[in-house]
């Protein structure tokens, strides 16, 4: 299996001959090669995890694709046919089975509601927890897709998320607010939390690949 990152929050996972996108969103350039995309997962409703252009884009490329998304995006996404999924749901869709986890976005500030959030495993071997600090009861990840920065997050509050999670190795998601100084910054502070429980931190820039 294959992940590759791109601008802020999208993910392209490949297994096999199949195609897996997580959170095509606005601060997302356009994807290409979509023919062979079985699933879309969009963790929550924000602009910044799915924009319509993407989905058009994805959907034309490869039409009937499933989309898995919580309740919030299927009442945001009118039009789009949204399959619904919870946390403790399990889907499966081509090579990729999908295990869903958490149920609420992090909080921004008390004066902003509080919008559903999946986080998602892939393969019980990749977790990426949406805009969330969710780790996953009972699994041990492999590889985690940890969040660097946003309006809700807190750095020490990240690190201690990679911390309780332990990943066996841990790329940073979720960075396109950070200026290239503060996103180098964060960065290192996520690989000490992924050193510490014997794990390794790998930087990827967008377009760029690991091999899990």
């Amino acid at each position: 299996m294959r992940v590759t990152k791109f601008e802020h929050a999208a993910l392209r996972i490949d297994e096999g001959s199949d195609t897996l996108i997580i959170d095509p969103g606005s601060f997302t350039a356009p994807l290409d090669d979509l023919r062979k995309v079985v699933a879309v997962v969009i963790t929550h409703e924000h602009p910044d995890h799915w924009t319509p252009e993407h989905l058009d884009r994805i959907l034309l490329a490869a039409p009937g694709t499933p989309v898995f998304a919580p309740a919030g995006v299927a009442a945001a996404a009118d039009g789009y046919e949204i399959t619904v999924v919870a946390p403790g749901d399990t889907v499966t869709a081509g090579s990729f089975t999908l295990r869903f986890f958490g149920g609420e976005h992090a909080v921004i500030h008390s004066s902003l509601p509080v919008v559903e959030n999946v986080g998602v495993l892939v393969n019980d071997e990749l977790y990426y927890p949406g805009d969330s600090y969710t780790v996953p009861d009972g699994v041990e990840v492999s590889t985690l897709a940890a969040p660097v920065g946003a309006p809700w997050l807190k750095i020490g509050e990240a690190m201690d998320f990679v911390l309780a999670v332990a990943p066996r190795r841990a790329f940073g998601v979720h960075d396109m607010t950070l200026s290239v100084i503060g996103k180098n910054m964060h960065r290192g502070r996520l690989q000490w939390s992924t050193e510490q429980g014997g794990g390794e931190f790998f930087t990827l820039e967008p377009g760029d690949s690991l091999d899990l």
